[in-house]
């Protein structure tokens, strides 16, 4: 992204007014201040290179998330058989075993709020950097995204209690599957890929798309 000027910024920010805010304590600090005077974090105008981070995580978060949905998450092991369970075949099973709620939370937690967000993440990045101007309707989105992505790792905890209770030795015993490893990565990559946007440039690009409106 290329460097931005003060006269790029929204005219009512503080980076218009020769001002940094902080991203951890929020205090505001002139622009040649490399370090935060009150909690030593370094400072900066923008996120630096906010959507080529976003876009790596996103990119090799769905490149994990296949293997997360078909390898298996979980081995069970009863009377010296195993069975084998991916994310949709254990949603599968519990419905077909009656436990709707169940089977309807881990489908929405494990399928569907990964694949939101990495959509979501993916459309903020893309309006971005084409400046689409519906600010207020982004940043509801990014919001949203970070509402709801904490509540991807259902799966992960679900196997973990699992395999910490149920050991029985030769009876039953269940074991992680590389699914949770990749699994696990994807709520890694996406948090971490939220985290790099900044949801400042949102507004950065309605002040240019306006000025640039109103020369035309």
């Amino acid at each position: 992204m290329p460097m931005q000027t003060e006269s790029s910024f929204p005219k009512d920010s503080a980076a218009a007014q020769g001002l940094l805010c902080c991203h951890s304590c929020g205090r505001l600090s002139p622009q040649d201040t490399l370090r935060c005077p009150r909690c030593q974090s370094r400072l900066h105008i923008r996120k630096p290179a906010s959507l080529q981070r976003t876009f790596a995580l996103l990119i090799t978060s769905i490149l994990l998330y296949i293997p997360a949905n078909v390898l298996p998450i979980m081995n069970t092991e009863f009377l010296g058989q195993q069975q084998l369970s991916t994310i949709l075949g254990g949603v599968l099973l519990l419905w077909e075993h009656g436990s709707y709620p169940i089977a309807l939370v881990i489908f929405i937690a494990s399928v569907l709020v990964p694949m939101a967000k990495i959509f979501a993440l993916c459309w903020l990045c893309f309006t971005v950097s084409r400046g689409h101007n519906r600010p207020k309707h982004l940043t509801r989105l990014y919001l949203l995204t970070e509402l709801v992505g904490r509540w991807s790792m259902v799966d992960v905890f679900v196997v973990a209690i699992l395999v910490a209770l149920i050991q029985l030795g030769a009876l039953m015993s269940i074991y992680p599957g590389a699914a949770a490893l990749a699994f696990a990565g994807v709520v890694i990559l996406t948090m971490l890929a939220a985290m790099s946007f900044d949801p400042r440039l949102i507004w950065d690009v309605t002040e240019n798309s306006t000025r640039d409106t109103d020369r035309t």
